[in-house]
């Protein structure tokens, strides 16, 4: 009997689960040269997209970036695996600073709290590692594999982490976990779908943002922090960074709320932009008639 894609799929992670960190991150590096002297689609976007990030930036230093990009993330999409399969403890072991951890030995136990954790070094981490710590629920878009969907939350949840789809069941369930002084973690820098969203500046251009966040901060009165963990040169492990956000994440005004996300997230990529993930159509949902950046010739609806 032939091998399910499933099969074959949970049984290719657990073969590259068993791969040292320094082992996992050389061959990411190599399958993002891959990729960048193919001259795949991930590097077309990213090109395009760090020309809209940073268009002053001399040409010669965009395409080192855009080159290191690929690498980094080729090493994040090897290091998955690690984060699933891996002992939690070991997983945990690569964390060698927490830098901003007094912002959370500030927070009232009582009160909610959103982290939100963009697309920049390793979240699968930086979601183990706040797991490990408190009653945290994470929100989630089902796989395109629904077969995959069971596996993808057991080893996201091995330390009792709740997985919530982005529906308004889950929605719910996120105010009322906040509530009740638990933690929510959020995607902030994916295009949205539906009606819940609003047009923001990101790196300069207006894009199609999550309103989410803020009316989860109006419903539950949580505070709100960003995160993630970066990735320390040579295989030496990882940095759990943790910042404030913008004012105006709670504001009524959803333009106002999603500038505020956008600026949260903005200002953390720009601290080390070669660990965000470029490779990502993010300015694809511009306002009507705008032109696409990813199609020339054809204009946003």
């Amino acid at each position: 009997m032939a091998l399910s894609k499933i099969s074959i799929l949970t049984t290719l992670l657990k073969l590259a689960g068993k791969l040292p960190l320094r082992v996992a991150q050389a061959l990411g590096t190599g399958l993002g040269l891959l990729g960048w002297w193919c001259r795949s689609e991930s590097r077309r976007v990213t090109e395009i997209n760090l020309g809209i990030g940073f268009p002053d930036m001399p040409e010669d230093q965009r395409r080192d970036l855009a080159r290191a990009s690929m690498k980094q993330t080729g090493r994040t999409f090897m290091e998955i695996p690690l984060m699933w399969e891996w002992p939690v403890e070991r997983c945990l072991d690569l964390i060698k600073e927490i830098d901003g951890e007094e912002l959370l030995s500030r927070r009232d136990p009582n009160q909610g709290l959103i982290l939100l954790a963009p697309h920049l070094g390793n979240w699968e981490l930086a979601g183990l590692y706040f797991s490990s710590r408190y009653k945290m629920a994470a929100l989630y878009s089902p796989p395109h594999m629904p077969e995959f969907e069971d596996y993808m939350i057991r080893v996201r949840g091995r330390l009792g982490s709740e997985l919530v789809r982005g529906d308004r069941r889950g929605l719910a369930r996120l105010i009322t976990l906040l509530r009740e002084g638990g933690v929510a973690g959020i995607l902030p820098d994916q295009s949205p779908r539906g009606k819940g969203n609003a047009y923001a500046p990101f790196f300069g251009m207006d894009v199609r943002t999550m309103t989410l966040a803020a009316k989860l901060l109006q419903k539950s009165g949580a505070a709100v922090l960003i995160t993630y963990a970066e990735r320390l040169p040579d295989a030496a492990g990882y940095r759990i960074v943790i910042r404030e956000c913008e004012p105006g994440m709670a504001e009524n005004d959803p333009v106002i709320a999603a500038t505020a996300l956008n600026a949260s997230v903005e200002r953390s990529v720009r601290r080390i932009p070669d660990q965000y993930q470029w490779e990502y159509k993010r300015f694809r949902h511009r306002p009507t008639g705008l032109p696409n950046p990813y199609h020339p010739g054809k204009l946003c609806k």
